[in-house]
């Protein structure tokens, strides 16, 4: 992903952070990601996942995208 011009790195977020930044519940993420509508966590340890920031954000432009289409 780039933003300005330059490389973002790629940066792992907890379940706490991707309910910040979707608004939506743990039910309701896990529900969507079942259902193929939302990215996949990373398991990095035995009780440990993660996401990548970027494709929750890209999640969420694109929601945004979809508002605007109607």
């Amino acid at each position: 992903a780039k933003k300005d011009g330059t490389e973002v790195p790629a940066r792992f977020i907890k379940l706490p952070e991707v309910k910040r930044i979707t608004s939506m519940s743990m039910t309701e993420i896990y529900r969507r990601i079942g259902k193929g509508q939302f990215p996949k966590q990373i398991r990095i340890g035995a009780k440990n996942v993660v996401w990548i920031e970027q494709e929750v954000r890209a999640w969420v432009d694109l929601m945004i995208a979809g508002r605007d289409e109607h």
